[in-house]
């Protein structure tokens, strides 16, 4: 059974004869996503020879109320967080990192860095718009949401070349912490093989630098 636990925080004082009574915290177990590789291992036999074409992956902007190390619910209009579960560190970091280790192994002929900008070159933009464990009512079987919004700019006038949106919905087996980690662990790579499939092909399209 999960515990859901309301999004806004009420904060109750308890004294008895003048003495304080604390309640012990709940227990915390930590989780983590991004474990399930976007894509399959390199060999290094079938890597293409190429010139990598520099991408300046910027920041990943993520839903405020996702951002976090705690998984976000919603049943309609209602959101809340999970009871004693966490992200091991905030979604927002682990989406990111996820997101890297897809464009290196998914992308040989792609230098995605997230240093800062040059003049010339193309920029990534990513959005996570969506990140949440959705319920259809109450104590039903969720299904985990992911939606993010891509664009790919010119960095000299900040043009926008191309952009899109990525929707990816997941099921999840049965309505407890576990098998939920494993959806968002889907959904990820889902999203992270969409994002930089995406990408690769924009990329190659993209018309060159104008002098």
């Amino acid at each position: 059974m999960i515990r859901l636990s309301s999004v806004a925080v009420v904060a109750v004082g308890l004294a008895l004869s003048g003495c304080a009574v604390l309640k012990s915290p709940d227990p915390i177990q930590t989780y983590r996503f991004g474990t399930v590789p976007a894509f399959g291992g390199v060999d290094q036999g079938s890597v293409p020879s190429c010139s990598p074409t520099g991408v300046n992956l910027r920041r990943v902007e993520f839903n405020t109320a996702a951002r976090g190390d705690q998984m976000l619910t919603a049943t309609g209009n209602e959101t809340a967080y999970i009871g004693g579960a966490r992200w091991v560190g905030q979604a927002s970091t682990l989406f990111e990192e996820a997101l890297q280790d897809g464009f290196a192994s998914g992308a040989p002929c792609l230098r995605v860095t997230s240093g800062p900008l040059t003049r010339d070159g193309l920029s990534l933009s990513v959005d996570v718009r969506r990140f949440e464990t959705v319920y259809s009512a109450p104590g039903a079987v969720p299904e985990v949401k992911v939606a993010v919004s891509v664009q790919l700019l010119r960095r000299g006038d900040r043009a926008i070349i191309k952009d899109a949106r990525f929707d990816i919905v997941k099921p999840v087996t049965e309505n407890r912490v576990g098998p939920i980690v494993a959806a968002y662990n889907e959904a990820t790579a889902d999203t992270v093989r969409q994002i930089v499939d995406w990408t690769v092909r924009e990329v190659a399209a993209a018309p060159p630098a104008q002098d």
